[in-house]
């Protein structure tokens, strides 16, 4: 049972499932999830910083529309999975947790 719960909460697998890179090109969201002093250290390029334990409260703010496709990530693929479980119980349908910040940097070029 734990070792279930731990293997939702860091997989990855809706990223390897989906193209990160097309999705951004048409429009996704793509949230950074970590503390503003790491997003200050270096950020994918066009990301918006909301640190995972303020994205419930802070979401409606920045995207209202629930079915606008959006990709989280942080360091490690830990905050973005507490993340993507955040917007997915305030509504949000198209919740892709990217991983880890180098991760989705290399997938995007960056």
């Amino acid at each position: 049972m734990i070792f279930g719960f731990l293997s939702n909460l860091f997989s990855c697998n809706a990223a390897e499932k989906v193209d990160i890179p097309a999705l951004v090109q048409n429009g996704a969201l793509v949230i950074d999830v970590r503390t503003p002093a790491e997003f200050s250290g270096g950020a994918i390029q066009g990301a918006v910083n909301i640190p995972y334990d303020e994205i419930a409260a802070r979401i409606g703010k920045v995207e209202a529309d629930k079915n606008r496709p959006i990709i989280v990530y942080c360091r490690s693929g830990a905050r973005s999975a507490a993340a993507k479980k955040s917007l997915e119980q305030a509504g949000y349908t198209q919740v892709i947790n990217g991983g880890g910040f180098s991760k989705v940097r290399k997938l995007l070029g960056q």
